[in-house]
């Protein structure tokens, strides 16, 4: 009989800011209040870059650098490096490129990967992709954005949303039956107008005009965001339920995609999970993007178990969504 060989997540690592952006600071900036953020989103604080200098690829690599020291991990054997990212470094340069450089990676390549609040379960699914097929032996999956270099901290209605961060997991393979074990992903491009940066692409090359009308800022339409964020996880957690051949009863967490803790709640119910199963921390770092799935496996691994059935579900810009059915492995 053929024996199955899974990706499995063996480390992680996670990186935010030292410096905390709370509502109240934003009082000060926009019109808002301390309690209607909390209200409509969950969120109490963010954490922000305040050195022009730190880049995403800096994050990205503090959070590879914490995952390979708690971890013990070679650098040195590490295959591939994948950076799911909204707010790479620069344009013509992948960001898992400069973040093998700054490791100190001499044996891997990098590569960038971008489906905005999606990415990380899409950057993850091609890694396992790799080790399960042979074709590496360590691949590093890394959800990094730097949040604030695109937002606009006039428009109240995005500015108390996004934080920054990075978190990151080692995949490695194994014959035990753990790890990665089915995706179902989806997209829709017509609902790009609703949550975008405009402009600094090739449609929309950076200009006087774009620069004129902030359209390098990300802009949302929350409300069409918010219907559709909890259609798109409800369903593909569905739809991941029904191909394994289990209920929500058999599920022991849920790691949602922290974008607003309504939306996390409403997944989380559907699921028909307690709250101590919905793993949340949208409330100290706000929405990172493609970070907050791999900042959330971070800060709550120590509660988790071996073979711990999870469901990981992310919407985001695209639009693009999905859900991920993971078993818990060992760590290094």
């Amino acid at each position: 009989m053929r024996i199955r060989k899974n990706a499995v997540i063996t480390a992680v690592g996670g990186y935010v800011p030292d410096t905390v952006l709370s509502n109240h600071d934003l009082e000060k900036m926009v019109d808002t209040n301390n309690e209607w953020i909390i209200a409509r989103t969950g969120i109490k604080e963010r954490r922000i870059v305040n050195d022009p200098n730190i880049a995403t690829s800096d994050m990205a690599t503090l959070a590879l650098k914490r995952l390979m020291e708690d971890g013990n991990v070679d650098p040195d054997e590490i295959d591939c490096v994948i950076v799911s990212t909204s707010t790479p470094d620069y344009v013509m340069v992948s960001t898992g490129s400069m973040v093998c450089e700054k490791a100190g990676l001499k044996n891997a390549w990098g590569i960038d990967t971008n489906a905005a609040c999606s990415g990380f379960l899409y950057a993850l699914t091609l890694g396992a992709s790799m080790i399960e097929s042979g074709r590496c032996k360590k691949v590093v999956v890394i959800g990094a954005d730097k949040n604030s270099a695109i937002v606009n901290y006039t428009d109240r209605n995005t500015c108390i949303l996004f934080g920054d961060g990075a978190g990151a997991v080692l995949l490695e393979q194994t014959e035990e039956p753990v790890g990665l074990m089915d995706s179902f992903f989806r997209t829709d491009g017509t609902g790009k107008e609703n949550l975008i940066v405009t402009a600094g692409g090739s449609k929309y090359p950076a200009s006087q005009a774009t620069l004129d009308e902030k359209l390098h800022y990300v802009r949302q339409d929350g409300r069409v965001v918010f219907k559709a964020a909890i259609q798109g996880m409800t369903n593909t957690c569905n739809e991941v339920l029904k191909s394994n051949d289990l209920i929500s009863s058999q599920i022991n967490y849920l790691i949602p995609h922290q974008a607003n803790l309504r939306i996390i709640q409403s997944v989380g119910d559907y699921l028909g999970l307690s709250a101590d199963q919905v793993k949340v921390n949208i409330d100290r770092y706000g929405n990172t993007t493609a970070a907050t799935i791999p900042l959330c496996l971070w800060d709550f691994k120590d509660d988790f178990k071996y073979g711990d059935k999870m469901i990981l579900t992310a919407f985001g810009a695209g639009f693009s969504w999905g859900a991920t059915y993971l078993k818990w492995g060992k760590l290094r």
